[in-house]
């Protein structure tokens, strides 16, 4: 293997994830993953534009003209959102701030990067979510007469039925599941938080057939993830990537026998899809809220919203267009701080 050419660059970066988030700042470990990915996506970015060995990368070619190509790369090329554009640069400010700390003569460099200003996100008044018609389709497309289509379709049941964020599904462990009394599944969500799903009577069934196939020589307390794909030298818990793409092209074929499947379908969808049924169907937005395991429960203001617009487009729609109320259909539109959403949403409605 070729030597680095900077080795304190290098040096840095494993102290930065081997030691210091994990032991000093207490970093849980997709809070790590997620840092890994954008320092790993940086790296690449210059190795691919300067047509270079990451091994030849540099503290010199870290610089703010390069951080910033790199955002906007990510944006026009790999269709990065605001919002992934910002968590991205926010990584690269945190490791920053420690290589200036680390060391001094690069504290200049580490204020350059960090003069950065993240993009402004403009507030989501709405979300995406898929009808049920199009979760029905794109559930039916694996057969699963194949061993990896009896996977793949499991693996969609379990994020609907879970309404769970794509990496708490791939981190599930068999320990974490009960089927014992009320079957439920333990998720591991952002910061370490820890909550509890029930599943439902239909999602067991075909949990059970799952394990049969997949874990039929594994007991219930094994540390082995419920989700993985087999390699050489065993077995390895299934990467995200990898999730993202079979979903997606799941999508693509349920979308020829179901128009109201969108182009793109990626993971989150089925969260906000479930949550968004939940709501229509009458669940409180209190408890959706909890069984989302959103810190900050203004979040789910997004299925109110969402719902009401429907309804006022569907009205909208049936109002002749020569009623006196078409002049003033939006004079009243939904905002964030309406007030018995805020009483409903903490459960005092």
């Amino acid at each position: 293997m070729k030597a680095v050419k900077d080795s304190k660059l290098f040096n840095l970066i494993c102290e930065y994830f081997t030691e210091y988030l994990p032991k000093q700042r207490k970093c849980s470990p997709n809070t790590i993953r997620a840092y890994q990915n954008a320092l790993e996506l940086l790296l690449d970015f210059i190795k691919m534009q300067k047509n270079i060995r990451i091994t030849d990368i540099t503290f010199n070619m870290l610089d703010r003209n390069t951080v910033s190509a790199f955002l906007e790369w990510i944006e026009s090329e790999r269709g990065a959102s605001v919002a992934t554009q910002n968590q991205r640069l926010a990584a690269i400010h945190a490791f920053f701030s420690f290589v200036a700390d680390a060391e001094p003569y690069l504290v200049a460099k580490a204020d350059e990067i960090g003069r950065i200003k993240a993009t402004k996100c403009e507030k989501k008044s709405n979300v995406k979510y898929l009808s049920e018609a199009a979760i029905k389709a794109i559930l039916a497309e694996p057969s699963g007469k194949s061993e990896k289509e009896l996977r793949d379709r499991f693996l969609m049941i379990m994020l609907y039925d879970t309404g769970a964020r794509i990496q708490e599904i791939l981190d599930i462990r068999l320990c974490n599941l009960q089927l014992t009394g009320t079957p439920t599944v333990t998720l591991h969500g952002k910061g370490n938080k820890t909550r509890k799903v029930a599943l439902m009577e239909g999602t067991v069934k075909h949990l059970k057939r799952y394990l049969n196939v997949f874990h039929s020589q594994t007991d219930m307390y094994s540390e082995q993830y419920l989700f993985y794909v087999k390699r050489n030298d065993g077995n390895k818990r299934m990467t995200e990537d990898n999730a993202r793409r079979l979903i997606r092209d799941y999508g693509v074929s349920a979308k020829e026998n179901c128009p109201e499947v969108p182009d793109n379908v990626h993971p989150h969808l089925f969260r906000h899809s479930r949550a968004m049924h939940l709501y229509q169907h009458g669940m409180p937005l209190a408890l959706i809220s909890q069984w989302l395991g959103h810190s900050e429960v203004e979040t789910t203001l997004i299925y109110a919203h969402a719902d009401t617009e429907m309804k006022r487009k569907a009205i909208e729609a049936a109002t002749p267009k020569d009623s006196p109320l078409k002049e003033f259909v939006n004079a009243d539109r939904f905002t964030m701080n309406d007030e018995d959403l805020i009483k409903r949403l903490y459960g005092l409605k």
